[in-house]
């Protein structure tokens, strides 16, 4: 046996069938599975277009809800402090017009309650 023509025709049989421009396509047999695996890719890329769509719209109605949730807290925290502000009006008028021994007996009074509070939560 030749090892130049064992090699030759292993070479022919493993590039039998590619002409120079590509592939042959006179088989209709390859033409036809070549349609099938695209038809199963483009399946397969339809499925997958549909997860995507389906995902974006999960993620556009968590992203709206959220911002509903925002801006109600950005309410809440404006009422807030519209509250607390002048609730401070009101200590600073206390502390303002009492003798300071008075004002002291009210902090710790205060003071006392938010402890008792603080452990009794705890």
């Amino acid at each position: 046996m030749n090892p130049r023509r064992d090699m030759r025709n292993n070479k022919v049989a493993l590039f039998d069938g590619i002409e120079e421009g590509g592939k042959r396509a006179s088989s209709s047999y390859s033409h036809e599975i070549d349609e099938h695996e695209n038809e199963r890719a483009m399946e397969g890329l339809q499925d997958r277009v549909n997860l995507v769509k389906r995902l974006s719209g999960d993620i556009h109605e968590e992203v709206d809800s959220h911002n509903r949730m925002l801006d109600r807290m950005g309410n809440d925290m404006d009422s807030s402090r519209g509250i607390l502000s002048g609730t401070m009006d009101k200590f600073k008028m206390v502390f303002e017009t009492k003798s300071s021994r008075r004002m002291f007996t009210l902090v710790a009074s205060f003071v006392v309650v938010f402890l008792v509070i603080y452990y009794l939560t705890r």
